[in-house]
């Protein structure tokens, strides 16, 4: 394969964690990763962040830095016969690095086929993620990894990049191009740096071939946002079967249905499922949407999104994508609140601000004489002895009593919700 023939973000990737841009946190000086490195012993890791952000990039480097036998699998086109290959081979050899790409692809079966020459040592495995590996890989794995955390690139990043590129770059830098305008370019990439910089090179490539700029030798083009935007609407998939635009379709799909507009939704959802997109990933956002978007207002709504995800798991393409359907158009099409997500979020914010504060005496578990003796649960009013099995009293630490987590959404029946809680509790938490 000749240069030209290499993508630019493949002939530009770091060989060294100096060359990285951004995740400073993992690769800087001082940092966990680069310390282990430094010290030629690391952990088997999962590398969770969303694509272009530096995760195969960053084996590539451990491996070339220790220099040591590095295989890396597909978890797209690789199966269990290929990791015990794989594992075959490194028993004849040592400090063996194994780095599986799309690691949450893999099924329990496959991530199981890793354990035993994870934990003897066989292989140190590195494996790459775009989903929260708490998910998406399996306990006994993950508990044999360290899990490291890459964060998408911010505009100081992309921009260092194309600097870089257009200055660096074997094809690029015998082109006098002046980038004058960077953003629309940092807004299609979304910290996506393999997305920006092939960006880069379709544009290069539409200056030296279109009138935008004319005949590049010895003379120049000026790459602006007007151009950027041009390129990418005539050159750029509509959905990247790899996942790389997945984040925006998604997004479409989730502000769709929240915004209640059942046909959107369905469009957003056909784009997902003629990319190619994974059927648990989709499932899976519609399940936090039933509980995020409408909670109480329709409780019916996270049944059908559990058995939703229930059912695609056990059906898959194509007949899952009927099932996906009516999941999505109905929670399109259902009352909507978000005041469970709200709840949750305020009362994570009192336990940051106020700590640890101790529970009230009288609704502390009692199991021993010594706690009964300390008045642990003396004075509790047990609800079910009481009329409308209710009891008034205190269930809140001193320090916060009276403070409102939950109000209740504008809808049917958290109306009703609201009614019964301003009935219960008068005038204590203002409802």
């Amino acid at each position: 394969m000749t240069t030209s023939q290499v993508p630019l973000a493949e002939r530009l990737r770091p060989t060294t964690l100096n060359e990285l841009v951004g995740q400073q946190h993992l690769t800087g000086n001082g940092s966990i990763l680069k310390t282990a490195i430094e010290h030629g012993k690391i952990p088997s890791m999962i590398l969770w962040g969303p694509p272009g952000v530096g995760k195969t990039t960053i084996a590539n480097i451990i491996a070339q830095t220790l220099e040591v036998p590095f295989y890396t699998l597909s978890a797209i086109s690789s199966g269990v016969k290929e990791v015990r290959e794989v594992i075959e081979r490194a028993k004849n050899q040592q400090n063996v690095i194994l780095f599986i790409d799309e690691i949450h692809r893999f099924n329990k079966g496959q991530q199981d086929a890793l354990l035993g020459a994870v934990e003897k040592g066989i292989i140190t495995l590195i494996g790459a993620t775009t989903e929260n590996p708490s998910f998406e890989v399996n306990s006994a794995l993950l508990s044999r990894c360290q899990v490291y955390v890459l964060r998408s690139l911010d505009e100081s990043d992309l921009i260092a990049l194309l600097h870089h590129a257009l200055q660096n770059d074997v094809l690029l830098k015998t082109k006098k191009y002046e980038l004058k305008e960077t953003a629309a370019i940092i807004n299609i990439s979304g910290g996506d740096a393999r997305k920006l910089l092939n960006l880069l090179e379709l544009v290069a490539e539409s200056i030296q071939v279109s009138p935008f700029g004319g005949d590049l030798e010895g003379a120049g083009a000026v790459i602006t946002d007007e151009l950027v935007m041009q390129v990418a609407q005539q050159k750029i998939a509509l959905y990247d079967k790899k996942g790389e635009q997945h984040y925006d379709i998604i997004s479409a799909f989730i502000k769709s249905i929240r915004g209640s507009d059942p046909n959107a939704a369905v469009y957003w959802l056909a784009r997902m499922i003629e990319g190619g997109e994974d059927v648990k990933f989709i499932a899976r956002r519609l399940l936090i949407l039933a509980s995020e978007d409408i909670g109480n207002a329709n409780p019916n709504a996270l049944l059908l999104a559990n058995a939703t995800f229930d059912a695609v798991n056990k059906i898959g393409y194509p007949e899952s994508r009927i099932i996906l359907s009516q999941c999505a158009t109905y929670l399109a099409t259902s009352a909507k609140s978000n005041a469970a997500y709200v709840a949750i979020g305020n009362a994570l914010a009192a336990v940051q601000k106020h700590g640890d504060l101790p529970v009230p005496l009288h609704i502390r578990n009692a199991p021993t004489n010594l706690m009964k003796n300390l008045n642990y649960g003396k004075d509790y009013a047990y609800a079910h002895n009481y009329e409308n099995n209710f009891s008034p009293q205190e269930y809140l630490p001193k320090e916060i009593t009276g403070t409102t987590f939950y109000n209740p959404g504008n809808n049917a029946r958290e109306d009703e919700i609201r009614k019964n809680l301003k009935t219960w509790w008068k005038d204590k938490y203002g409802y």
